[in-house]
């Protein structure tokens, strides 16, 4: 659940909840509801998540386990590497974008 994923990394940066809702502009008490999955961010929270922590939206949200943001990807690849196979794991899914992320960068050295 995004509150796990939100205490994990708070916990990781060595931040507090006041902290945390300092720096997203919002109170305290919303970060303890998230965090104990009472309550959720909404788009636009999950996405300052994201760029605080510099982490992929989809990995708060638990849809990848790969924490890196695939900003370096076009929509085209992106869709490529996540309608390969609709049954794939995680893992394989990370493995994907890995090799279309080793593609664009070989075609750039032509």
């Amino acid at each position: 659940m995004i509150g796990d994923k939100i205490h994990e990394l708070r916990s990781i940066h060595r931040l507090s909840q006041t902290e945390l809702a300092k720096a997203l502009h919002v109170s305290q008490q919303v970060i303890t509801k998230w965090e104990n999955n009472k309550s959720e961010p909404s788009s636009s929270a999950v996405n300052d998540l994201a760029s605080y922590f510099n982490v992929s939206s989809d990995y708060l949200l638990g849809r990848t386990s790969s924490k890196l943001p695939e900003k370096d990807l076009s929509p085209n690849q992106k869709l490529i590497a996540y309608s390969i196979d609709p049954d794939t794991s995680d893992e394989e899914r990370d493995a994907i974008i890995e090799m279309v992320k080793a593609a664009k960068k070989f075609r750039r050295r032509l």
